[in-house]
């Protein structure tokens, strides 16, 4: 018998991992070390969190977990709940402003029946969040270097595509128009290109564009699926995640996967991690450190009850 297990979305599609009744999930911290090329462990616990992002001061670490956004000292230490006022459904699509003054949300609203993700945003010590996006679904991935304006991945017109939005709120625009699947938008450090993973080839591969959706150029072309790439602070490598076998448009949680370096450059994809039991909410967002010598992400694992 199985149970199934909700996992918040940073892919679009309402994904359900499938958790043996017997089961319940293990969610592991760890930093991974640029230098070394070693991973360690910050803490361990035996609840579903994802997606950690790492403070622009270099201080703490951010994870959603049940709706509400935790900080956790880089030691494993608790810091507390983010005060987000009367946004109390966030998913694993958030993150910091390049300033590290703001902080961008997806959640969605209690008021709604079914699910939704809305985009607010709220200064980064917490308080009353401010509705960007109009509509839903829209889920945040990546801020402009200048904070002007927002990427997301989007559904409109039952296709999901990448969408630009000033900060403020308004209309928005739309970057991609393809069939399939368009995700994970973010902004280089210089501004120049929003990365992106598309199913545009048959197969989730990692691409890039310029800000106003021009000139679409394929940056990975292995048979795996590759998705979300994290720009480093020094422009020229980006951490993704890959899943060992397609997985066709899902992100689904509960698959191995590892992690890998993209020259960017050069395209040139070398491993960073063996392979190791997690997927949807591993890292899902930005989480390098300010000075990119490190970043964060999360393995799972599943125990007897």
């Amino acid at each position: 018998m199985y149970r199934l297990f909700f996992a918040m979305l940073c892919s679009p599609l309402i994904l359900f991992a499938q958790i043996p009744d017997e089961k319940k999930v293990i969610s592991h911290l760890y930093i991974y070390d640029m230098e070394s090329g070693n991973s360690r462990l910050v803490f361990s616990e035996e609840r579903h969190f994802e997606a950690p992002n790492w403070s622009r001061d270099g201080k703490y670490l951010l994870i959603n977990s049940d709706g509400k956004l935790e900080k956790i000292g880089l030691n494993g230490e608790h810091l507390g709940i983010l005060n987000t006022g009367k946004v109390q459904q966030a998913n694993n699509d958030h993150g910091f402003s390049f300033d590290g003054e703001t902080l961008f949300i997806s959640s969605s609203k209690p008021e709604i029946e079914g699910w939704s993700s809305f985009i607010f945003k709220v200064d980064a010590n917490g308080g009353v969040p401010k509705q960007i996006t109009p509509n839903s679904p829209s889920y945040w991935h990546g801020v402009s270097p200048d904070g002007k304006n927002i990427v997301y991945c989007a559904e409109r017109n039952n296709n999901f595509d990448i969408y630009k939005i000033d900060v403020q709120g308004g209309e928005e625009e739309r970057l991609t128009d393809t069939a399939g699947l368009d995700d994970g938008p973010e902004y280089s450090p210089d501004g120049k290109y929003i990365y992106f993973n598309s199913y545009r080839s048959g197969m989730m591969q990692i691409w890039r564009m310029e800000p106003d959706g021009s000139n679409p150029e394929q940056m990975t072309f292995d048979q795996h699926s590759n998705w979300f790439a994290h720009i480093a602070p020094n422009n020229k490598v980006a951490t993704i995640i890959t899943y060992l076998e397609d997985q066709k448009q899902a992100h689904p949680f509960g698959k191995q996967v590892k992690l890998r370096l993209l020259d960017l450059n050069t395209k040139e994809i070398s491993d960073l991690t063996p392979p190791f039991y997690g997927g949807q909410g591993t890292i899902n967002v930005p989480s390098w450190n300010p000075d990119g010598t490190k970043f964060a992400y999360v393995k799972y694992e599943l125990k007897d009850l």
